[in-house]
């Protein structure tokens, strides 16, 4: 009697929990390929390429655009061979889970301490980032900069409170509406400028060719700031496990490939011909007191909803870890949700934290970057192309011999960016100190920030 009363009470359970986890996974497979473009804009448009002119005015015109165009593609068939991988590997839910294949435990636990830091760093640099717009925005240097962290930190862990990217995508429509209307605000600002100023638009000081005296390591942190645009590949197979149609991710990393390309050669291109070797990084600030203030204001919400991905992609990593069976990583309990809000705000006091503390933090970030983009958009790619994708042998056929040889140079590449990208960064630290242009950790001076 009492074991037939335990087998019913089981099967209660079961039957209420089946609909739990259906109606979980469900949830979480709602995902398309026009909102995972969406979503993937969220990730890699930000902010951040407004510093592609600065490039530009490192590399000269010519470079500038071959190694926008050309990094752009790379970009686009390393993010190809990570979807080959996820068809191949449906189980995979993050990017770790795609480097343990290759490279065991290790691979595993490594890749995700780097998804890890890397994505945390990225939210801290736009709580950063936030806290230069309040400030250029009202204008105001007597409050005390904290407060604007403090603020920006708020706004973002609000943001990043939907879990599932489906429900995120809708966001998405606004940052790409605010990331183009700051850049065509600083484009027409800076045009007008330039051309009312003496000489017009003949006495712009650009070069179709990088500028005299330009050093090895300011031109690859050039480089890098083009490569770092171009990094939405670290979040793709977490998007990817939530579509609905994985085999449509051609059709995003397409149209999203193509609108970056398009985007950042034109800001960069149009950008440096209108201000020249002068320009600053970000853009906006070339635009004029005013304008800028204008293009700070329409920039806050690509500031803010493209870093409230990053903490809603990481805790979602952090989900899938500690609770790889249980419904809380469907967040659809009070428990579930609980445990996701304070993941949330860890994650988020983490990141404001850093940020604060560390007075190099974007010198830092483009450390981690030339560490960690590496090997997310370019070698990591290119050995699972070589050890998950490849059918037969590398001399098998024109096919394989022409990849291969694509591959290989891919994964040089990653490992250029890697060597070369660490000295540039470290460099850049270096002179930085040397110039005294280090703010102080957790400094209220609202002036150390512009």
């Amino acid at each position: 009697m009492v074991d037939a009363e335990k087998a019913g009470k089981e099967g209660d359970y079961a039957y209420e929990a089946s609909p739990t986890l259906q109606e979980g996974e469900a949830k979480f497979h709602q995902l398309g390929w026009k909102r995972m473009t969406i979503c993937l804009i969220v990730e890699a448009i930000a902010l951040g390429s407004l510093s592609i002119p600065s490039a530009f005015a490192k590399l000269g015109m010519v470079a500038g655009v071959i190694m926008t165009v050309g990094l752009g593609l790379v970009a686009i068939y390393t993010s190809y061979v990570i979807g080959q991988v996820k068809l191949l590997h449906p189980h995979i839910l993050h990017y770790s889970d795609a480097v343990k294949l290759i490279w065991g435990r290790f691979g595993y636990e490594l890749a995700g301490a780097m998804f890890t830091i890397f994505l945390i760093l990225l939210v801290g640099s736009h709580t950063l980032t936030g806290t230069i717009a309040f400030i250029n925005i009202v204008d105001d240097y007597k409050t005390c900069a904290i407060v604007w962290g403090v603020i920006s930190a708020i706004v973002m862990l609000i943001l990043s409170v939907p879990p599932s990217f489906a429900e995120f995508a809708f966001l998405g429509y606004i940052d790409f509406v605010s990331i183009v209307g700051a850049i065509l605000i600083t484009i027409i600002a800076t045009g007008v400028q330039a051309s009312n100023a003496p000489g017009g638009l003949a006495a712009v000081p650009w070069s179709a060719w990088p500028p005299e005296g330009v050093t090895f390591h300011e031109a690859f942190l050039a480089c890098t700031n083009i490569i770092f645009a171009y990094s939405f590949a670290i979040c793709q197979f977490t998007f990817m496990a939530e579509m609905h149609t994985p085999k449509d991710y051609v059709k995003s990393i397409w149209a999203l490939g193509l609108i970056e390309i398009f985007i950042y050669t034109m800001t960069g291109a149009l950008i440096y011909a209108f201000v020249g070797v002068d320009v600053k990084s970000p853009a906006l600030l070339s635009a004029g007191t005013l304008v800028s203030r204008i293009a700070f204001g329409v920039a806050l919400p690509v500031i803010f909803i493209s870093g409230s991905i990053n903490s809603t992609v990481v805790c979602r990593y952090v989900m899938d870890r500690a609770f790889p069976t249980s419904p809380i990583r469907f967040i659809n309990s009070a428990k579930g949700w609980g445990v996701w809000l304070f993941m949330l705000t860890v994650v988020t006091i983490i990141a404001w934290i850093v940020a604060g503390a560390i007075p190099f933090f974007n010198a830092l970030l483009g450390l981690i970057s030339a560490l960690f983009i590496s090997g997310f958009t370019f070698y990591f790619p290119a050995l699972f192309w070589f050890q998950l994708v490849k059918e037969g042998k590398w001399y098998q056929g024109w096919k394989n011999i022409t990849l291969s040889i694509v591959n290989a140079l891919v994964f040089v590449i990653g490992l250029t960016v890697l060597a070369c990208g660490t000295y540039a960064s470290v460099q850049d630290i270096i002179n930085q100190y040397n110039v005294g242009d280090v703010r102080a950790a957790f400094t209220c001076s609202a002036v150390a920030y512009t």
